[in-house]
């Protein structure tokens, strides 16, 4: 069975990124974009990462120029943004496509673990989430209206587990 530990994603900084580093963690996978309604988000993420990091969280951000052209800077622009505006201590990958025949493996893997409303895969914009359990499996999405701060009770749960 595949679980989010079986993938590697490119670092904002260019280096390959096996996810199985952060086996028996909690992890909160989201769809990042610097020029979204959204963005304000960064800071409830930064916010959950710190709070809950002690504890086992990992927040992982993966930058999205998919809906509406909202992420359209290189990734060291993307860096200096979070960092500056956000203080962003998270791991920040590159950009990746989250629909379409050019999806991230690991988004194809988490729109199929947990789809969206009425059973659809597809992620309809920026900051959509899946929280994944100390197992590596998808144990929630939420879409990108639910604030990072919305999400600490579900956090809560998956940490007092322990690991597998």
């Amino acid at each position: 069975m595949t679980s989010v530990y079986d993938f590697t994603a490119r670092s904002i900084s260019g280096e390959e990124v096996a996810l199985e580093r952060w086996r028996g963690q909690v992890l909160l996978i989201v769809n990042t974009a610097s020029q979204c309604g959204f963005t304000s988000q960064y800071a409830g993420l930064a916010r959950l990462h710190e709070t809950y990091g002690p504890r086992g969280l990992v927040v992982l951000g993966f930058p999205c120029n998919q809906f509406g052209g909202q992420e359209p800077g290189d990734e060291a622009q993307i860096a200096q943004f979070c960092a500056v505006n956000y203080g962003v201590a998270f791991p920040m990958f590159a950009k990746v496509d989250v629909n379409g025949d050019a999806a991230h493996p690991l988004f194809k893997h988490l729109k199929a673990a947990k789809t969206g409303v009425f059973g659809t895969e597809g992620i309809k914009w920026n900051f959509t989430k899946f929280l994944v359990d100390r197992a590596g499996e998808v144990a929630g999405r939420y879409a990108s209206t639910a604030s990072p701060d919305q999400l600490a009770p579900e956090i809560e749960k998956l940490l007092a587990r322990p690991a597998p």
